[in-house]
């Protein structure tokens, strides 16, 4: 969420030259109440995405290995994120920001570069579920006409603060998403009547360990440690302990994972779906189960999940125009820039090779947050590089070989392993994540950070 407040803190560099909102560290007197971080957060844990991989998981592997499978991913996020959270409110840095110091002033732009298209790829499927949705409700609206009015709306609704409106219009969604969430399964129940078969959905031999596979697929989504960098950064120092252990914790992923998870197992299990399992097929269902109360639902869940990705897509694409180009551009022209891409994308038939890219630059995310957990948990961390490191571009190598080396190696690792197929889909991305840590805590910084030092301008007299 870098740039949604525009702070004048540069961290250790006191240099007077102007920078834009992605450049700097977030001050104290630009933090969010801890209850606006928590309404503006929270929007992150409604999507039918949600829906999807829990049914996904239990259809494949069993219900039973897939609530176990939530269960742990649930822990782990929580205690990973909970990491996250304290160091990124201590220091007030965003993913842009860290990742220099662990890659370099130019080598950072490979994270944001990942980072916003990412965030893209979702905004693209969220967004198309509503225009889908909402063209086949109403067939006298072409899709294109409602993927264009999805853009539309959604722009614009990233350009206010976290503290004076991605909190309002978020806390205000969310009763309506919790709402919408149990009047479907009373609903379904109503319509259908209960059965037990969702508690025995998937294969009649399930997998020993199929939690593990769960578990391992839910890495794939490990994009939102990245999400969390960037909304933590705005906590007070006072509100650590709450926004780490229940904003971005456990708590989260319970609703956001388990929760939906659960729901969508018991609903697919109860609703009749048209076609293949999808985030359409479901929301086709709940629409023709609820009427127009469905469609409302679907666009309350989706319009939430979409602040959070066209936010961050738009504040991560300025954050690499500068590193890579250095071109500063506003956040309005970033937003315009994502929403047209974005618009572009949800026309071309092109969800298969998007769903690709996310395989792929879900490796590097693994192997980002292993770098990012070993520099935090490094017991030297603050002795070699300050309680807050240094972010001045003009102090910084462009490429940090230590970082560099370590993450892209544990790509390929991970990216080879993913290609070979067989077992191996069930251990690369954890297989990533060790050589990572391993390759980061040997080539790491052992005595400073690695930083350039500027030579004095001759004063003129």
């Amino acid at each position: 969420m870098a740039g949604v407040i525009q702070p004048k803190n540069k961290g250790q560099d006191n240099s007077a030259t102007p920078s834009d909102p992605n450049q700097e560290l977030v001050s104290n007197a630009d933090r969010a109440t801890k209850g606006s971080l928590t309404m503006a957060w929270w929007g992150v844990c409604s999507a039918m995405f949600y829906l999807v991989i829990g049914i996904a998981m239990a259809e494949n592997y069993g219900t039973k290995n897939a609530i176990i499978g939530l269960l742990i991913s649930c822990v782990a996020y929580g205690v990973i994120n909970g990491i996250i959270t304290r160091y990124a409110i201590r220091t007030g840095m965003s993913v842009a920001l860290f990742s220099r110091v662990l890659f370099g002033h130019k080598g950072a732009a490979l994270a944001t570069l990942i980072f916003f298209a990412t965030a893209m790829y979702y905004a693209v499927f969220e967004g198309s579920v509503i225009a889908v949705t909402f063209s086949q409700t109403y067939p006298s609206v072409p899709y294109w006409i409602a993927a264009l009015i999805v853009v539309a709306y959604s722009v614009p609704m990233i350009m206010g603060s976290v503290q004076n409106w991605l909190d309002k219009l978020n806390g205000v969604l969310l009763p309506f998403y919790i709402i919408g969430l149990i009047a479907a399964v009373v609903m379904a129940t109503n319509e259908y009547g209960y059965s037990s078969a969702w508690l025995s959905l998937g294969p009649e031999e399930a997998l020993p360990f199929g939690w593990w596979n769960v578990a391992v697929y839910y890495m794939g989504i490990w994009v939102l440690m990245m999400y969390t960098f960037d909304y933590a950064r705005y906590g007070k120092q006072e509100d650590s302990k709450f926004l780490s252990w229940f904003n971005f914790g456990i708590p989260f992923y319970l609703v956001a994972f388990f929760l939906s998870g659960l729901a969508g197992i018991y609903l697919v299990s109860t609703i009749p779906l048209e076609g293949a399992l999808s985030e359409v097929s479901i929301t086709l269902g709940l629409v023709k189960l609820m009427g127009v109360f469905g469609l409302i639902f679907v666009v309350v869940t989706q319009t939430r999940i979409n602040t959070a990705n066209y936010l961050l897509a738009t504040t991560n694409l300025q954050a690499f125009l500068k590193d890579t180009l250095n071109i500063q551009i506003p956040k309005l022209v970033g937003a315009l820039l994502i929403g047209t891409f974005i618009f572009v994308l949800m026309l071309l038939d092109v969800f298969a090779y998007l769903l690709q890219a996310l395989a792929y630059q879900g490796v590097f995310v693994v192997a980002w947050v292993a770098i990012a957990l070993t520099h935090i948990l490094y017991p030297k961390r603050e002795d070699i590089f300050g309680a807050v490191p240094v972010i001045d571009p003009q102090r910084l190598p462009a490429f940090d070989k230590s970082g560099l080396v370590a993450w892209i190696a544990a790509s390929i690792v991970g990216i080879v392993l993913m290609n070979l197929g067989g077992s191996w889909v069930n251990w690369y991305a954890t297989l990533t994540f060790i050589t990572a840590t391993v390759l980061y805590a040997i080539l790491m910084p052992k005595t400073q950070q690695h930083v350039l030092q500027l030579t004095p301008k001759p004063t003129v007299s």
